[in-house]
């Protein structure tokens, strides 16, 4: 199939950037989307023309480094998938795609579709430690979970932190990503001791970093390639008013 992309070019976070059309030509629609960018970066290679710079590295859906908008929409029109595992046999020959990075003011643009997510390492550095004994592993069975609690947990630590959340609340809001954090040590008994200190710290983090507050809208949970639920913004303000109005 061939297709024609208008994709962002931007130099630095101070250049103003554009956006420049490239025709993508003979593409297999067994292709994941990043192969089809590898290929037109081989050509504008070849041209003596500079690459079109993204984030990649397992390719899997499982690191969290990909993401961009393909029109309008973080991660393309596919639910619950990454654009690594995004494949061309979801587009028509003859499509017109738009990809821009994300559009975030805590995520400012480095290169290209390639945006500086650093903002969440440090509100995951705020969440600190947790209080569990070190060396080798626990016997499975010594602290009992009960399996919804435990299924939950799972859930939000399913969360990669690629930032898709951020890119397309209209608020810029990381609530779905701390509240994911959150959420997936505070159901668990590893987490308790810290709890309430974890919750004030990462809030506290993810409002110095820039990010909007969340009015609900739900846009987060629909681009999440992992569909973590906005369940977990709520235990985030949970977790955060019972600390906050007890003084832990």
């Amino acid at each position: 199939m061939n297709l024609t992309l208008h994709v962002w070019r931007q130099k630095n976070s101070s250049d103003p950037g554009r956006m420049v059309r490239y025709e993508a030509t003979g593409v297999s629609e067994h292709m994941s989307f990043l192969e089809m960018l590898d290929v037109v970066n081989e050509g504008l290679i070849a041209k003596g023309e500079e690459p079109i710079a993204f984030d990649h590295d397992c390719r899997e859906g499982i690191c969290g480094m990909c993401g961009f908008m393909i029109d309008g929409v973080a991660h393309g029109p596919r639910r619950g998938t990454t654009i690594c595992q995004l494949h061309m046999r979801y587009f028509k020959d003859g499509d017109e795609l738009y990809l821009e990075p994300w559009r975030a003011r805590a995520f400012p643009v480095i290169k290209d579709l390639v945006v500086d997510r650093g903002a969440f390492d440090r509100i995951i550095a705020a969440g600190g430690y947790v209080s569990v004994r070190t060396g080798s592993a626990p016997e499975a069975n010594s602290i009992p979970i009960p399996k919804e609690r435990a299924e939950l947990a799972m859930d939000a630590a399913a969360c990669i932190g690629c930032g898709a959340c951020v890119a397309m609340c209209p608020n810029g809001s990381a609530a779905l990503f701390t509240g994911a954090k959150i959420a997936h040590l505070g159901r668990l008994p590893q987490g308790e001791p810290e709890r309430d200190r974890r919750a004030i710290a990462m809030a506290v983090q993810m409002t110095k970093e820039g990010f909007g507050h969340c009015t609900n809208i739900g846009e987060c949970e629909a681009v999440c390639p992992k569909q973590i639920k906005v369940d977990v913004i709520a235990r985030l303000h949970r977790d955060y008013l019972h600390a906050a109005l007890t003084g832990r």
